[in-house]
């Protein structure tokens, strides 16, 4: 209880006694002629850029000039009736704390590599922020992932630190002997642990004087780990210029942000989408980004969370409008809702237009992978064309290409291609960290293969149909076969499997499993059997690349030299046969 109250001084939590801000008494904050980050244009590439020192920094002095409304830079929620409200001004105070924490008490330099695997709580972002002050590149990774899923992130980058919770601490320390860079545990948490240091406790006592670097705009920044059709997760390796973009003309009218608004993306913490969309983007125009812990995901509460604040703008997943769509509620017209965008995963015409009937707001898609941000959308105000993603956001020159990189006609199904040559654009990853091979994989001809296959109109409009690979997204997830499958492998029923996507109403596409079953069990019953894998796979890596569907095989096809045919699987599910 003592290091819960020490949490609730350090961090200004408070308990709201009369009830939540209605909705409807928005926050206020005009927008100041005066005031208005700097510029640069679509194409221009500043030698020096630090998002900390050039975004952030630069609102906290708005904010001492008056030149900046009253409204938080970050507000935090959670079931409890716990907020958080901090300015741009603590923001810097408290970032500038944690930097000096990783460097002057942990040690850590520029171009080390930090793990960051938090839930939505306010840490996250004092840990981007103080790792981008300090060069240290930060390594973003999902909650859900166990201790074999953190064994090869720790290893692969040779990381030389981690913040983490008490939840996971143990999955860490059950591998850390296996893990020799690794130098510094840093636990976010009201309790001690053994080994770790008290982050929250360190931020109280360190200096909130420290000299932000001056980064080099291709400078490295941060590692996504993305999944691929074989093997484990590659390290797509970020430079500044992917926080650098978020300025660039083009891509802010994407949304349209502004100072007056609270920005609610619904993104988990190890994606990119949360990098960009809970702190680029709204920081970047002076927006606050609003979060609700929400440790299990619940349409209710997110329903509810939007008509009790006063939200004007909302990034999720299509499976988020999906169960908004499906709660039996009375009214969903949200009351300062005036934005919503959408990406991750493919979304029906049908699905747009219900949303329009029932909340009365148009939702708008956009598309992008951890190794390009967001690359294309539509763009707010633009003309929807119901299923289609958009076009290309500047400066990216986006083509649809085929497997040699020649630019393929209108209206002609290939590869979404962005030009790489003769310059690469501001945005798109430096590289597979450690991985050449796979770097060069991906490089065809002038362009940058994505993988994704799509046609584009007469208009410019890009029309999603697929992976080329087997790649399954499900509810924005993105799931390479070979990890669910080498799970499963350990399992003694399982002689071998291959996993696939498969159609869902709620998330678009779940995982799905072929199993060929070893002759001891045969004669079990199926059901518990299934049941049994499912749990298997949930405890052996992270729980969203379980097998929601399991189906039983004699043998699983297969080429002339042996290897399982996985899209004559994927055509059965799909119905293409």
């Amino acid at each position: 209880m003592q290091r819960l109250m020490k949490f609730r001084v350090l961090w200004d939590i408070h308990r709201s006694r009369c009830g939540f801000h209605p909705a409807l008494q928005r926050l206020r904050c005009q927008s100041l002629s005066g005031a208005g980050a700097p510029r640069w244009n679509d194409c221009d590439t500043p030698e020096e850029f630090n998002f900390a020192s050039d975004v952030l920094d630069y609102w906290t002095q708005m904010e001492k000039e008056g030149k900046r409304g009253p409204n938080p830079a970050l507000w935090w929620v959670n079931n409890q009736g716990d907020e958080v409200k901090w300015s741009f001004r603590e923001m810097t105070d408290l970032t500038r704390r944690a930097a000096n924490v990783f460097t002057q008490t942990c040690g850590l330099q520029e171009g080390d590599h930090l793990a960051l695997i938090l839930p939505r709580v306010p840490e996250w972002w004092l840990v981007i922020m103080a790792c981008i002050r300090t060069g240290i590149v930060f390594m973003p990774g999902t909650t859900q992932m166990k201790a074999k899923d953190i064994l090869y992130r720790l290893q692969v980058s040779k990381a030389k630190g981690i913040v983490t919770t008490d939840t996971l601490a143990p999955e860490v320390d059950s591998v850390a002997s296996e893990c020799p860079a690794l130098k510094t545990k840093l636990l976010v948490s009201d309790h001690s642990r053994k080994g770790w240091l008290d982050f929250r406790s360190l931020i109280q006592s360190e200096s909130p004087v420290h000299t932000c670097i001056k980064s080099k705009t291709l400078d490295p920044m941060a590692i996504f780990f993305t999944s691929g059709t074989t093997g484990f997760p590659k390290m797509a390796k970020h430079s500044h210029g992917l926080a650098l973009r978020s300025f660039f003309p083009s891509c802010r009218k994407l949304l349209q942000l502004k100072t007056s608004d609270v920005l609610w993306c619904l993104s988990d913490t190890g994606w990119v989408l949360a990098v960009l969309g809970s702190l680029l983007e709204p920081w970047t125009a002076g927006s606050t980004v609003f979060v609700h812990h929400l440790p299990q995901f619940d349409p209710k509460v997110i329903v509810q969370t939007l008509f009790k604040y006063p939200i004007t703008q909302c990034f999720a997943a299509p499976s988020v409008f999906r169960m908004i769509l499906q709660q039996n509620s009375t009214s969903l017209r949200f009351p300062t809702l005036e934005h919503c965008c959408t990406g991750g995963e493919a979304l029906l015409p049908e699905e747009q237009e219900l949303w329009r009937r029932q909340t009365g707001i148009l939702l708008y898609q956009a598309y992008g992978q951890s190794e390009t941000g967001i690359s294309c959308g539509t763009l707010r105000g633009m003309k929807i064309k119901p299923g289609s993603m958009g076009k290309a956001i500047p400066p990216y020159d986006i083509q649809i290409i085929d497997d040699k990189g020649n630019i393929l006609p209108p209206n002609t199904e290939g590869n979404i291609g962005i030009r790489i040559k003769p310059t690469r654009p501001i945005g798109v990853f430096m590289r597979y960290e450690s991985n050449p091979v796979k770097t060069a994989e991906v490089e065809c001809g002038d362009f940058y293969n994505s993988g994704d296959r799509a046609t584009i109109d007469a208009e410019g409009y890009f029309w999603f149909l697929g992976r080329a690979d087997d790649v399954i997204n499900a509810s924005g997830y993105r799931i390479g076969p070979a990890e669910v499958e080498n799970a499963l492998a350990e399992h003694p029923a399982v002689a071998e499997s291959a996993v696939v996507s498969s159609p869902d109403p709620i998330r678009g596409e779940v995982v799905k499993a072929f199993i060929v079953l070893t002759p001891k069990f045969l004669s079990h019953d199926r059901d518990q059997l299934t049941k049994e894998l499912q749990q298997h796979v949930k405890s052996v890596t992270a729980p969203y690349k379980y097998p929601r569907k399991v189906e039983f095989v004699s043998e699983l096809p297969k080429t002339i030299t042996g290897k399982i045919k996985r899209s004559e699987l994927r055509k059965k599910e799909f119905g293409q046969m």
